[in-house]
């Protein structure tokens, strides 16, 4: 039975999943945007809730990074191992914060919306745009974490431009 810091900084076991287990570890923050956005708590028809919910989210995964981090490291042999993926969990919440009304305002734009902070943070995670790589190199669990949320800045950077511009 792995202990409580390695089963929340693989996400519950999605980072073992294979092949790209960031992508499964990005997925559930997506999933819960979702789920609250469809049952009508959403960033403009519940605002407060909706942000707050994210945002808790995200803090129980940084914290599983920053203290579960180094046990990651140790158990898995690596650093940065794949399997810990809360990194993922926690920066996907970055880009579907803030949207602007029109991004929820129909079932396709909540969609696209959802869609498009999905895909845009997985090629940002990928691609580690400065600072990002160089950050990445920090110790034990803020060095996993801290990638994932500049990538998640970048992110809700398009996201908001193409929600703005475009929807």
């Amino acid at each position: 039975m792995p202990s409580p810091r390695l089963l929340l900084i693989t996400t519950f076991g999605l980072g073992h999943m294979r092949p790209a287990s960031g992508t499964w570890g990005s997925m559930p923050t997506v999933v819960l945007a979702a789920g609250l956005i469809f049952a009508g708590v959403g960033p403009t028809s519940a605002p407060v809730l909706y942000h707050a919910l994210l945002i808790a989210w995200m803090l129980v995964f940084c914290i599983a990074c920053l203290l579960g981090g180094r046990e990651a490291e140790l158990a898995f042999g690596k650093k940065d191992p794949g399997q810990a993926v809360a990194d993922e969990t926690a920066g996907q919440a970055i880009p579907l914060l803030f949207l602007p009304g029109v991004a929820t305002s129909t079932t396709n734009h909540a969609l696209l919306t959802l869609a498009l902070a999905f895909v845009a943070f997985r090629i940002f995670d990928i691609i580690k745009l400065p600072p990002a790589r160089q950050l990445q190199r920090l110790q034990g669990g803020l060095g996993i974490l801290i990638d994932d949320l500049i990538a998640g800045v970048h992110a809700l950077i398009v996201v908001q431009f193409v929600t703005r511009v475009f929807m």
